[in-house]
């Protein structure tokens, strides 16, 4: 497991796993402007010697805003690219409903649970 602290922004925390070849990616804290340096690192298919497969555990984010919407999509098209994708999963109803309000649900699809997202 690799974990990465923001001591800038303490306001962001990101922990890496790998579960059957698919990269799990736990974020904590909140997904803005201050932080989307560190979350398009944490989500970027170099993370990834395998497949560039990833699920973004987003259970313990209390806020994302539009920086973190445009790093989803980036990593969205950077993963396609090279023929992986990338996962939403357990999302609380506040994120949830920004993602579903800008139709990121339908670009990147959301799962309520981690296993849920491994297991499509």
């Amino acid at each position: 497991m690799t974990r990465t602290d923001n001591t800038a922004h303490p306001a962001l925390c990101a922990e890496q796993r790998i579960v059957a070849g698919t990269r799990v990616v736990t974020l904590r804290g909140q997904l803005d402007h201050d932080v989307k340096d560190q979350l398009s690192q944490a989500l970027s298919t170099q993370q990834n010697a395998g497949e560039p497969r990833t699920v973004a555990d987003l259970s313990e984010v209390t806020f994302m805003d539009s920086s973190g919407l445009n790093v989803f999509i980036a990593a969205h098209r950077q993963a396609s690219s090279v023929g992986g994708w990338v996962r939403i999963a357990a999302a609380q109803q506040p994120v949830l409903r920004i993602l579903q309000l800008v139709g990121i649900d339908t670009l990147i699809t959301c799962h309520p649970s981690v296993e849920q997202a491994l297991a499509e």
